[in-house]
């Protein structure tokens, strides 16, 4: 218990899914949240659940993909908080389709969203992380990002833009003792993944030799450990966290 404590801690797409999971999982640990999803609504209802848990919690409505949104916001988080120890890019859409289907519009969304997203949050926070000499990001990527997948080629290439997002980072800011690592979930039940066919969660569940899917709670776990002090000396990694889907 309390392995975060007094660490300030910025989870995008913390509305619902595996961020709200990360931000309850890190308030138990001892940190204050800064909750932002695209909407108020989302990003306050779970910053409630953080304050329930004994812990200072801000929400922020934040269109990641938005660079004077993300600029403002983070001016705004900082003066507020004061610092940022950890800051977990999760933020992510989808938006399926075959490629001779695809609609530009679909395609700029998700990579926009999925990996622009990271790239301006990531800019705006890692300024005071150089300052403080000190800091970890963590990249919520998706084994889809590893081995691609049928219909889902913007997302996929969005994904694997962010593995190598992560490692580029690792390079550039490990000189300042900030690590920077990737989650690759695999198959995560949350509302994103709740509409899928019976018949495709079947085949899938073939897939994976634990035989079950995962829950947010487990990739909040792995992104605990990545904040952590026990993982001081890892970076540039990317964890997969899919039951063995894709060893």
């Amino acid at each position: 218990m309390n392995q975060l404590e007094n660490q300030i801690a910025v989870v995008t797409g913390a509305g619902r899914g595996i961020g709200r999971a990360i931000a309850l999982r890190f308030a138990i640990e001892g940190a204050d949240v800064v909750c932002v999803s695209r909407t108020a609504e989302n990003s306050e209802k779970v910053a409630n659940e953080v304050r329930a848990l004994g812990r200072k919690a801000w929400a922020h409505a934040v269109d990641v993909a938005d660079a004077a949104s993300v600029s403002a916001a983070a001016e705004k988080i900082l003066a507020e908080a004061g610092r940022v120890d950890i800051l977990v890019n999760n933020a992510g859409v989808t938006r399926d389709g075959l490629l001779m289907r695809m609609s530009e519009a679909d395609w700029d969304t998700v990579l926009d969203t999925n990996l622009k997203g990271a790239f301006l949050v990531t800019k705006a926070f890692s300024r005071v992380m150089l300052k403080q000499r000190s800091g970890r990001i963590i990249n919520v990527a998706s084994v889809i990002g590893l081995i691609g997948n049928a219909g889902q080629a913007n997302y996929a290439a969005s994904k694997a833009g962010l593995i190598g997002f992560t490692q580029s980072m690792a390079r550039e800011l490990g000189s300042r003792s900030i690590t920077v690592n990737a989650i690759a979930p695999g198959f995560i039940e949350t509302d994103m993944t709740a509409d899928i066919k019976p018949e495709m969660k079947t085949e899938m569940l073939k897939q994976i030799p634990l035989g079950s899917f995962g829950q947010a709670e487990d990739v909040a776990n792995a992104a605990l450990f990545l904040a952590s002090p026990a993982a001081r000396y890892i970076t540039g990694q990317v964890l997969t966290v899919d039951g063995g889907m894709v060893m």
